[in-house]
C-alpha cells in the first residue's frame, strides 16, 4: 500500500485532480439522468435498461482505465478518455434538462386542482332591493351554479328571496321577463348561452354585481382512468370555444364540440363519432330531462361525460379538453395544414373580431395558418346544414393536423408543439398513460414504413331531423336536433366494436363496377330508421288535409272545429297542441280552421 501510494504521488497531480472531478462531475450528472430515464416508463425497459448500462459502462471504464493510465502515464489515452468524458457530462445535464421540461409538461394535462368561478348578474336597468329574487341551480353537485353560490350567500350575508331552478336557460329567461332580479351562473355565461334565442345580446344587457372563485380538487373521471393504453380505449374529447389564450380549467365551458374517439391499439383504427351541439338528448345531470346536448356543458364536464356515456352506451375512459384559441398556436406550430375548402366564406377571428380582422378562404385544397384553419373550424352560418357541416369541417381539421404531427423530425419543433398542447389541453391522463402512447407511436411508424395508413379512422355521420322544441320557461321555441335510432344504433356496433378484443369480421364486399368511384363508407349515413322524438309542427296558416296528413303519420286523433272570421277559407287559424310541443300516439290534436 505504502508502495502504491508513493507510486501515486510521483504521477501529475493535475491529471490525478481532472481524474476525480471528472469522475464526480459524471456521477452526479449520470445519476440525475438516470433517475429521468427511470421516469419514463412508457419507454420500452430494454431500452432503458441498454441506456442505464451503457451510462455505467462509461462509468467503470473510465474509473479503470483512466486510473490506469496517470499510473502508467500514458498521457494521451487519459486525455481522450477525459475529453470523452467532458463531452457526455453537459450531455446528460441538457438531455436531464429536456426529459424534466417533457415530464413536467405532460403533468401540467392532468391538472390536480381546478379554478371554479361564479358570477352574480343582473339586466343592467334592474335596481336590487332587499324584496329581489336571486335565482340558483338546485343541483347540489353544480360546482359554479350550486355550490360556490350557496358559499358567497353564506360570507356576503345575503338575505333575499332564492328561486331554485333545473335548467340555466330557463333563469335566464325569467331574469329577462322579471320573475327574478338577479342569479348566479358561471362567468363563461355570454359564450355559452349567446346563440339562444333571444338572448344574443347578453353581454351589453347585464351587468356582473360580484364573482366568486375557488381552487378545488379535480376529481373528474378519477375512477375511469385506470385502463392501459395497450388495450382498446374511448376518449372524449371537448372544445372549449373561447377567446383566451390558454386553458383555465375551469368547471364550465362552451359545449359546442364533442367528439367520441375509440382506438384500438391492434388495429391501429379509430373512429370519430362528432355530435351536434343541438341534439335533443336526457342530460344525466338534471334528472335526465331533455335538453340539447350542449347545455349539459354549463353544469360542468362531468355532466357531459355521463350525459355522452348514456347517450351512445360507450364508457368514456378518459377526457380532453381542448381550447380551440389554441388551434391557432397548435396550427402554427405544426407550419400549417392543408385542407380542401368547401366554399368560399368568411368569418371573425380568434377574438371574435370581423371587419379588418375577418378570416376570407376561398374554395380549394390550400395550406391554412393558425387563424385560417380556427375560423374554418368554428364557420357554420354560411354552411347548408349549419352545425352538422361545421362537424365534418372539425374532423377535416383533427385528420390535417394529425397528418402533419408525423412528420415533426426535430426537438425543437416537438418542443414548440408539446407547450401549445399543454398549455391549452386538459386530460385525466396521468403521466404513465400518456408515456405508453410511445409504443403505440412506434406501431403507427411501422405501420406507415410498410406503405400503410399511418392510422386508419372511420367516420361516422349520425342522421337527424329538425325538432323544434317550446319552451315553457321562456315561451319560446328554439331549434334542436332529433336523431334516427337505427343511425345511432349502427355508430354504437361501430364504437363497440373498435373496443372489443375480439376478433370482429370486417369483411367488406367490395363488388363494384370497374367505372364506378369507390367511396368510402361513413357509418350511420341513410340511415332514417325510427325518429327519437316528435314535436308538433306548426300548422297555423295551412289546411286540414295537412293537418289529417300530419295525423295519420304519428298515429294521433284529429278534431276540427270552425270558425268564421272572413279571412282565408280553409285554414287552421288555431291548434290546441302548442307548436314544439312533444307529442305521443294517441293525443287528440284539436284544429280550429276559418270557414
Amino acid at each position: 500500500m505504502k508502495s502504491f501510494l508513493r507510486k501515486l504521488k510521483k504521477r501529475n497531480k493535475v491529471f490525478i485532480i481532472i481524474y476525480l472531478l471528472l469522475m464526480i462531475a459524471y456521477i452526479v450528472s449520470s445519476t440525475i439522468v438516470v433517475d429521468n430515464i427511470l421516469n419514463l416508463t412508457g419507454i420500452e425497459t430494454t431500452i432503458r435498461l441498454i441506456l442505464i448500462i451503457f451510462i455505467y459502462f462509461i462509468l467503470l471504464i473510465y474509473f479503470i482505465f483512466g486510473f490506469l493510465s496517470i499510473m502508467d502515464k500514458r498521457k494521451i489515452t487519459f486525455i481522450i478518455m477525459s475529453i470523452l468524458l467532458t463531452l457526455l457530462i453537459p450531455l446528460y445535464i441538457f438531455s436531464s434538462a429536456i426529459i424534466n421540461n417533457f415530464l413536467d409538461n405532460l403533468h401540467n394535462l392532468n391538472k390536480d386542482y381546478i379554478n371554479y368561478k361564479t358570477v352574480y348578474i343582473k339586466l343592467n336597468n334592474t335596481t336590487l332591493t332587499n324584496d329581489s329574487k336571486i335565482g340558483m341551480i338546485n343541483i347540489e353537485d353544480d360546482i359554479e351554479g350550486y355550490i360556490l353560490p350557496k358559499e358567497y350567500i353564506k360570507k356576503k350575508h345575503i338575505k333575499q328571496e332564492i328561486a331554485y331552478y333545473d335548467d340555466y336557460l330557463e333563469m335566464l329567461y325569467d331574469l329577462y321577463s322579471g320573475e327574478i332580479d338577479s342569479l348566479f351562473i358561471t362567468h363563461n355565461y355570454v359564450t355559452l348561452y349567446k346563440d339562444e334565442e333571444n338572448l344574443d345580446k347578453l353581454a351589453t344587457e347585464t351587468t356582473v354585481i360580484d364573482s366568486y372563485q375557488k381552487k378545488m380538487k379535480n376529481n373528474v373521471l378519477a375512477n375511469n382512468s385506470k385502463k392501459s393504453i395497450d388495450e382498446p380505449f374511448s376518449i372524449l374529447l371537448m372544445g372549449v370555444d373561447s377567446t383566451d389564450d390558454g386553458l383555465n380549467a375551469n368547471m364550465a365551458y362552451n359545449g359546442d364540440t364533442l367528439m367520441l374517439i375509440t382506438f384500438n391499439p391492434e388495429t391501429l383504427n379509430a373512429t370519430v363519432f362528432s355530435i351536434p351541439r343541438d341534439m335533443y338528448v336526457p342530460i344525466a345531470c338534471r334528472n335526465n330531462a331533455k335538453a340539447k346536448i350542449n347545455s349539459s356543458a354549463a353544469h360542468g364536464t362531468e355532466c357531459v361525460i355521463n350525459t355522452v356515456q348514456n347517450f351512445t352506451e360507450v364508457k368514456v375512459d378518459y377526457y380532453v379538453k381542448i381550447n380551440f384559441r389554441g388551434v391557432v398556436d397548435l396550427v402554427d406550430a405544426l407550419g400549417g395544414v392543408t385542407i380542401d375548402v368547401g366554399k368560399d366564406f368568411c368569418e371573425q377571428d380568434s377574438q371574435r373580431r370581423f371587419g379588418e380582422h375577418e378570416i376570407c378562404l376561398k374554395k380549394g385544397v390550400q395550406k391554412l395558418n393558425g387563424e385560417q384553419a380556427l375560423a374554418y373550424a368554428r364557420h357554420r352560418h354560411t354552411l347548408l346544414r349549419g352545425d352538422i357541416d361545421r362537424i365534418q369541417n372539425q374532423q377535416q381539421v383533427v385528420e390535417a393536423i394529425a397528418k402533419e404531427i408525423k412528420e415533426i423530425n426535430t426537438y425543437k419543433e416537438f418542443e414548440s408543439l408539446l407547450n401549445t398542447i399543454t398549455k391549452n389541453m386538459l386530460t385525466n391522463m396521468t403521466t404513465d398513460q400518456i408515456l405508453s402512447f410511445y409504443n403505440v407511436g412506434k406501431d403507427m411508424v411501422k405501420n406507415s414504413l410498410k406503405g400503410n395508413d399511418f392510422i386508419t379512422i372511420d367516420k361516422t355521420y349520425l342522421e337527424y331531423y329538425d325538432l323544434p322544441v317550446y319552451l315553457k320557461g321562456s315561451n319560446t321555441v328554439t331549434s334542436a336536433l332529433g336523431y334516427y335510432t337505427g343511425s345511432l344504433d349502427a355508430i354504437k356496433d361501430l364504437m363497440k366494436n373498435n373496443l372489443s378484443t375480439k376478433d370482429i369480421d370486417n369483411y367488406i364486399d367490395f363488388n363494384f363496377e370497374t367505372n364506378t368511384e369507390y367511396k368510402p363508407i361513413v357509418t350511420g349515413k341513410g340511415i332514417t330508421k325510427g325518429k327519437n322524438d316528435n314535436t308538433m309542427p306548426k300548422l297555423i296558416g295551412k289546411t286540414i288535409g295537412d293537418a289529417q296528413y300530419y295525423v295519420n303519420q304519428n298515429g294521433l286523433i284529429l278534431q276540427v272545429e270552425y270558425q268564421t272570421t272572413g279571412a282565408n277559407p280553409g285554414t287552421i287559424i288555431n291548434q290546441s297542441i302548442r307548436y314544439g310541443s312533444f307529442i305521443n300516439k294517441g293525443d287528440t290534436l284539436i284544429i280550429t280552421v276559418e270557414q
